[in-house]
């Protein structure tokens, strides 16, 4: 015969007292008796409760405990009356007390100076006095009381608190008393049929568990899509649908030159700077660059070209050379009009790219370092500001963003340019989507594309649109190490357009 489990003779025990006693009023004192820890048997009194053999009503009481910290204190005394003790009649330098109380010293030193319990000798401030010859440590007697259950003022508590010297423990235990379907010993059903009991003829005699249906089956262990992700996969087929052909964007570390200069941004411009950039120390520079386009950029900055006048400055190449995390995926778009424009005959092309983007940015409820930028472009003959609009308000209203506004803006190599905002009905307010606008001559014409083609572009994060569409007002909830993992895991499918 098989030997009794320890639950199984704590149940047996728990059954037998309830039987001549009729209540166990603390389940804390009666696993004491018992010898065995609240935790054995709170689990034998849950499965005595399920099958109502036992009736139990849960006590839940909170308490303040001491800290480890606080224990230490309770029995050698507070930090302030160790210091004072430790300092003889003469006196005694700081770096012998801090040698002599370690982690103690700080705490005690300002303690002790607030009670006004030491001081220093004139013109020497590293030997500390003692100015009372004795103490009364009223912390350690706090702090006992607090252990041994005494009631203490709530000045007292919130004093230790701001010491965090205590810390508030949840303790629950257990009254109990006979169930519906009380027994003094509980018969065991069998759950399966063994090969012992075909063996044995047991199985004749066996009286087996209801099975119940209506229990919930082992929750699937699966993966979850991340909101952006969700939001990136809709954007691309609605790209798809709308007859784009996706970028290269595998290139995360840029060259200033395509950055900025082929953009015809001038290399004075704010945004090239530290502060707002992030430059690599290693590699530093490229030299890979087009050395025939690169002298049609240099010459279109400096003296301008193609009906501009240029930014009449003197254009360096070690600033183009320079290299850094790209701050916008519009270096890819320049890289791809420039490979565009070498192809003859010319055939118009619609592009669109999603992937990182790096800016030297503080970060807030609306922006990011690292984030996702959206862009799109369409090159062709004869492109206008209205055709811009048209496809951006078809582009937001099949990402269920109706409520779209233009504002004029300015960008070195768009014009005209606009800002695109939509309006956020969890900020309520209009939050700005993306920008947009019709590229330059200067940065058109150098690449080697025909007179007459004209390129429209917008850009947009990833993130916010994605706010927006799941009412998420900040943008670190969505994403970086803030974010909450049951935030993917309890977010609804995202439906587009509805």
């Amino acid at each position: 015969m098989a030997e009794k489990s320890p639950a199984s003779d704590v149940e047996a025990g728990l059954l037998a007292h309830l039987n001549s006693a009729g209540e166990v009023p603390d389940s804390r004192s009666f696993a004491s008796s018992l010898g065995v820890s609240h935790l054995e048997l709170e689990s034998v009194i849950k499965s005595l409760s399920a099958f109502r053999i036992v009736d139990r009503t849960d006590v839940i009481k909170e308490t303040w405990v001491l800290t480890d910290e606080a224990k230490g204190y309770a029995a050698k005394g507070s930090p302030e009356a160790q210091l004072v003790a430790a300092i003889p009649p003469e006196g005694a330098s700081k770096d012998a007390l801090k040698a002599k109380l370690g982690d103690a010293f700080d705490v005690g030193m300002k303690a002790a100076a607030r009670n006004k319990w030491i001081g220093f000798e004139k013109g020497n401030k590293d030997l500390v006095l003692r100015k009372v010859e004795n103490v009364t440590d009223e912390l350690q007697d706090q702090l006992k009381r607090l252990a041994n259950g005494e009631v203490v003022p709530d000045k007292v508590i919130d004093d230790l608190k701001r010491r965090k010297l205590i810390t508030k423990e949840k303790s629950i235990w257990y009254s109990l008393k006979k169930g519906p379907e009380f027994v003094v010993k509980r018969k065991i059903l069998a759950t399966d049929v063994t090969t012992e009991h075909l063996r044995s003829g047991d199985w004749k005699y066996l009286e087996f568990k209801d099975y119940n249906y209506g229990a919930q089956g082992r929750p699937i262990a699966k993966g979850y899509v991340h909101p952006l992700m969700e939001v990136r996969e809709a954007i691309e087929n609605i790209f798809t649908m709308m007859g784009f052909a996706e970028m290269p964007t595998n290139i995360y570390v840029e060259s200033s030159f395509w950055n900025f200069d082929a953009l015809f941004q001038p290399q004075q411009h704010p945004a090239r700077d530290s502060h707002d950039t992030f430059f690599l120390k290693a590699p530093a520079a490229t030299k890979l660059l087009p050395e025939d386009y690169l002298e049609k950029v240099k010459q279109i900055h400096q003296s301008g070209g193609y009906g501009s006048k240029g930014y009449g400055y003197d254009w360096k190449r070690d600033e183009a050379e320079k290299n850094l995390l790209r701050t916008h995926t519009t270096a890819v778009s320049a890289r791809m009009l420039y490979k565009l424009a070498q192809e003859k005959p010319f055939a118009p092309k619609r592009y669109y790219s999603i992937d990182r983007v790096f800016r030297n940015e503080a970060v807030d409820r609306t922006h990011l370092a690292e984030f996702h930028q959206i862009e799109g472009l369409i090159c062709d003959y004869g492109l206008t500001l209205g055709d811009l609009i048209g496809v951006l308000e078809d582009f937001f209203s099949s990402l269920g963003m109706s409520k779209l506004r233009f504002k004029p803006a300015y960008n070195p190599y768009t014009e005209p340019s606009m800002e695109i905002f939509s309006y956020h009905d969890g900020l309520k307010k209009w939050v700005e989507v993306g920008n947009s606008g019709m590229f330059r001559p200067e940065m058109l014409l150098p690449m080697g594309l025909p007179e007459g083609v004209n390129v429209i572009a917008w850009g947009l994060s990833l993130e916010r649109p994605t706010m927006i569409l799941y009412g998420i007002d900040n943008i670190r909830d969505l994403f970086g190490p803030k974010v909450d993992f049951n935030l993917i895991k309890n977010s609804p499918i995202c439906r587009l357009g509805l």
